[in-house]
């Protein structure tokens, strides 16, 4: 059971956000009413206000919400989980997304307002975005696929400019070692199948190893992060790209590998497509090749434990009951095994 990128949910929870299982979850107080007063407390400095209208969109590890205004079109405002990012990891990611927006590349910024684009109210911190519309990207088509190409070349070709400071990097330690420990540690396993899953979990951390070791010493730069296609919205005129939240520092390979289908000769097809419009604006380092089904277990690793650390927010058992049955973990250890001979296989081409 190959799984494909379509896991689209943050790669970024931090060991130390872990909350006190009895306590009230912080979204808890996010209502609807303080969700409006909270963008009338920095919209009414544009001379805008809120009319009440409010939709909540499809997003779990913060709260996203389209906030009618008077006399003009829906906003986008994000409320950040609280304990996840600091203050200054937040308005780093805005910083490096004005950057692709100043370089006319299509992405969403964060609105300046009153010279802030991090804003606060009631303990929350928020952002406010423009409303963009789109479709999914039609990825079984190369033009769009050579499209994407070209775009994340782009964002790449910016993102080497500087490293971020703030802001941490795709690694093993971040993304394999400790979600393990996090799971171990925290009884989430059933018993009967621990063994196998600390088994199959340390031989894929063994095969990701060697994958790093492979591809040596690759470039790192700032990523979008999480760029499967769910956080890119398509029109007539080309994609345009949302939700830097997991921007960090890692490979290049890291927003290309989550646009691949999950068979080996339909990936290796469109890695081809994606390159030939990549490569007209950024150089792609081919020993990253070695990576691509490392980054893939380690997103698998983190996944589980994302869900497992975010079991006490109440929109989480609601989005995902088959989470923590004895079905899931036997799937998860079927998977880990799984890509343990997917790596054993080597990169798509010869490097």
């Amino acid at each position: 059971m190959r799984h494909n990128a379509d896991m689209n949910e943050p790669l970024s929870p931090h060991s130390s956000d872990v909350r006190d299982p009895g306590a009230a979850h912080p979204f808890t107080r996010l209502t609807p009413e303080c969700v409006l007063d909270a963008l009338d407390s920095v919209l009414a400095q544009t001379g805008v206000r809120t009319d009440g209208r409010l939709l909540s969109l499809n997003s779990y590890e913060n709260r996203v919400y389209q906030v009618g205004v008077e006399d003009g079109p829906p906003v986008v405002a994000k409320f950040y989980r609280p304990h996840r990012w600091s203050d200054g990891a937040i308005l780093e990611e805005h910083a490096f997304v004005a950057e692709l927006v100043e370089a006319e590349i299509p992405a969403v910024a964060a609105r300046s307002i009153d010279g802030k684009t991090l804003h606060a109210f009631d303990g929350f911190r928020f952002a406010v975005f423009e409303r963009r519309g789109g479709r999914a990207p039609e990825l079984d088509r190369r033009d769009t696929l050579e499209w994407m190409g070209r775009f994340i070349g782009r964002i790449h070709a910016v993102g080497k400019r500087k490293p971020y400071v703030e802001r941490p990097t795709l690694d093993i330690a971040a993304f394999g070692y400790e979600p393990r420990e996090f799971l171990l540690s925290h009884d989430f396993l059933p018993p009967e199948l621990r063994a196998s899953y600390e088994a199959a979990v340390d031989l894929a951390l063994e095969g990701v190893e060697r994958a790093f070791e492979a591809a040596g010493e690759v470039a790192h730069l700032r990523l979008h992060g999480d760029c499967h296609a769910s956080n890119v919205l398509w029109t007539d005129a080309g994609p345009h790209f949302v939700d830097f939240d997991d921007s960090r520092m890692g490979p290049a390979i890291q927003d290309l590998w989550l646009l691949l289908p999950g068979s080996r000769p339909d990936a290796s097809r469109a890695l081809t497509d994606l390159l030939a419009g990549y490569e007209d604006f950024c150089e792609f380092e081919p020993r990253e090749l070695h990576l691509i089904e490392a980054l893939r277990t380690l997103r698998l690793i983190h996944y589980a434990a994302w869900l497992a650390r975010r079991w006490d927010d109440p929109a989480f058992p609601a989005a995902f009951p088959w989470f923590n049955t004895q079905r899931y973990w036997e799937e998860r250890v079927l998977e880990l095994r799984e890509q343990i001979g997917a790596m054993q296989e080597g990169p798509l081409w010869p490097v």
